[in-house]
């Protein structure tokens, strides 16, 4: 699927975070739409359809995983990548239930992004690319939660 000039949007309540990875997408051809919340990503969905989304699990006192329904009810060719620093089997078995194509774990890579979205790059072509995360990153992980 050609990227270039498909409407995303991308949710999250961290705005130096949607900024970064906006502009990543963004180079890769996306036209990027930006919400800090819940109903700001309803109302930019409604008003400009687009194909794509990545919202953040945690929007505030709000779930990303609410969202991703109601996303794909206006939507339904949405294709949804939920991305969390809260990474758990029940979650993501919730957010592939709730029509979610994909669930990533932060720190996730603009190109891990677009694999999900787009269906590229499956567990076994990234399989040799894999690294799993020091004992350092894992701690800093824990106590991030």
């Amino acid at each position: 699927m050609d990227s270039a000039q498909q409407k995303l949007l991308l949710v999250d309540d961290d705005e130096v975070f949607r900024r970064v990875l906006g502009r990543a997408l963004e180079r890769r051809g996306y036209v990027v739409l930006s919400a800090g919340d819940v109903q700001s990503a309803l109302a930019l969905a409604r008003a400009e359809r687009p194909l794509f989304a990545v919202v953040d699990l945690k929007l505030g006192a709000e779930s990303g995983l609410d969202l991703v329904p109601e996303l794909t009810g206006i939507e339904p060719d949405m294709v949804v990548v939920v991305l969390t620093g809260y990474a758990s089997i029940a979650t993501a078995v919730t957010a592939v239930k709730n029509g979610a194509a994909d669930y990533l774990a932060k720190p996730a890579t603009a190109d891990d992004v677009v694999h999900a979205l787009t269906g590229t790059g499956g567990a076994g072509e990234l399989a040799g690319d894999y690294t799993p995360m020091s004992v350092e990153r894992l701690e800093w992980e824990h106590i991030q939660r």
